[in-house]
């Protein structure tokens, strides 16, 4: 499952407070746009499906996080989320030029939380939320296997929030990671390759996140989410359990669907593969991103060279 691709461009976007985020580019100049957003404790390499999928048809951006993979750490909130977004949308793509947002867990909470953003109205043809939620997270969380109340909320803030290194990746550690984040059908593969991605993850930035994370309160963005919108979750995620999307789903301005994927847990891009991409290629399709020549939505293509690049 490893990405076997290599990036047509390693970009820097700087965020709002000069924060440096890694960006990667990989299909053709001038293809039609998709930018991707990983969720917490993962990384650029959590797409890998999706952009040996897509990268021969799409220009397919993809970014880490604050203090994941090779973006340093820096301040945490869901305004530097925003930020950081709108940072890579003005490195990756030519002004006015539209993209399908994508955003996997805290990669959904970033569209959220920049849809509001100039920014955002500026570049997003049409959203894909995978697998997240806009507030409540540690209340309904279904990690643990105990009656909802506020023992279940602190014991579950405890654990996410948890302070303790992950360690290596162990027979048990990739146990406990399916148990929590993927569904019973989730193969061996795909464990491991999530194992070593969460694992990857520094252990402040994981901490940093987490709470963050806790008080997540993103509902006003989901409101203010008013482009065209597939909601996408997993049945048997307990991370952000279905009672999430539906709720989504439900106050989204512009819902075009609700896709639940029978016993697919948190991971969906990786435990679902190909549901994923489908989903991404049709809101192309039927959003206007697919003008090969970059002109989709009269938006003038630049030549990404003319953005800082900074050497893999």
């Amino acid at each position: 499952m490893s990405r076997i691709l290599t990036a047509t461009r390693i970009l820097t976007a700087v965020s709002a407070d000069g924060a440096r985020i890694h960006a990667e580019v990989y299909g053709p100049d001038g293809a039609p746009a998709v930018v991707l957003a990983h969720g917490w404790t993962c990384s650029t390499e959590f797409w890998s499906a999706q952009i040996r999928d897509l990268a021969g048809d799409f220009r397919v951006v993809v970014y880490d996080q604050r203090g994941h993979g090779r973006t340093a750490a820096a301040a945490v909130s869901t305004d530097v989320l925003a930020d950081d977004l709108e940072a890579v949308l003005a490195a990756a793509l030519a002004p006015g030029e539209k993209a399908v947002l994508v955003g996997h867990s805290m990669g959904g909470m970033t569209l959220m939380a920049a849809a509001g953003r100039t920014a955002f109205a500026e570049h997003a043809a049409a959203v894909l939320l995978c697998s997240t939620g806009s507030s409540r997270l540690v209340e309904e969380s279904l990690v643990l296997p105990m009656r909802r109340g506020p023992l279940r909320t602190r014991l579950t803030g405890m654990v996410l929030g948890a302070r303790a290194p992950l360690g290596p990746v162990t027979p048990l550690s990739r146990r406990l990671l399916k148990y929590g984040t993927m569904g019973p059908d989730a193969t061996p593969g795909q464990v491991k390759e999530c194992a070593r991605i969460v694992h990857a993850c520094a252990r402040a930035a994981r901490v940093a996140w987490s709470q963050v994370l806790a008080g997540l309160d993103l509902d006003d963005g989901v409101r203010q989410l008013n482009v065209p919108t597939v909601v996408l979750a997993g049945t048997a995620d307990r991370l952000t359990p279905m009672v999430h999307a539906r709720r989504i789903a439900a106050n989204l301005p512009d819902c075009r669907e609700l896709v639940e994927l029978d016993g697919t847990g948190h991971m969906t891009p990786v435990e679902a593969p190909e549901a994923v991409t489908a989903k991404i290629r049709e809101l192309a399709a039927a959003h206007g991103v697919t003008d090969s020549s970059g002109d989709a939505e009269g938006a003038p293509h630049r030549d990404i060279k003319s953005v800082k690049e900074e050497a893999a």
